[in-house]
């Protein structure tokens, strides 16, 4: 389980250190292999599975049937996009160069552990939404939110 949120430097090469606490576990999980995708709602923000519950996103996705306009698009922007990087031994993997400008990921980002993946977001990008979400939250409090004890 991923959680937590790490400000990240790019490097020139556009690689992003991954953070030594969750190193092992994604060895443990899948032998360091994983997968980078964009983020399926958010602009400015890229998905990154271990390999294995990618499998599992990739399989659901795929299993969604073409003859739906909104499931090719998910597939295309998920699946069609998606690019499988390993950790140097340094532990930097290397963003794709049209993933980092479809996101916007320049110098500085966010890591967000979301459980069973991570989110890269462009910290501006990410520091704008939060300020967005803040103002409309009791507008955007779901049924299911409003019976959270947090």
């Amino acid at each position: 389980m991923f959680f937590g949120e790490t400000a990240i430097n790019l490097d020139s090469k556009g690689r992003l250190a991954m953070p030594m606490r969750y190193r092992e576990t994604i060895q443990e999980l899948s032998g360091g292999r994983m997968v980078l995708t964009y983020s399926a709602f958010d602009t400015g923000a890229l998905y990154l599975y271990p390999e294995n519950e990618w499998e599992r996103v990739r399989d659901e996705v795929t299993g969604l049937s073409t003859f739906n306009p909104g499931h090719r698009s998910l597939q295309r922007k998920l699946v069609g996009s998606a690019s499988a990087v390993e950790p140097d031994g340094n532990g930097r993997i290397q963003i794709p160069q049209t993933l980092r400008q479809v996101a916007g990921l320049e110098k500085r980002v966010a890591l967000l552990g979301m459980g069973n993946r991570f989110e890269i977001w462009n910290e501006d990008i990410l520091n704008q939404k939060r300020a967005e979400e803040e103002r409309s939250l009791d507008e955007a409090a779901s049924e299911e939110m409003t019976r959270l004890v947090l």
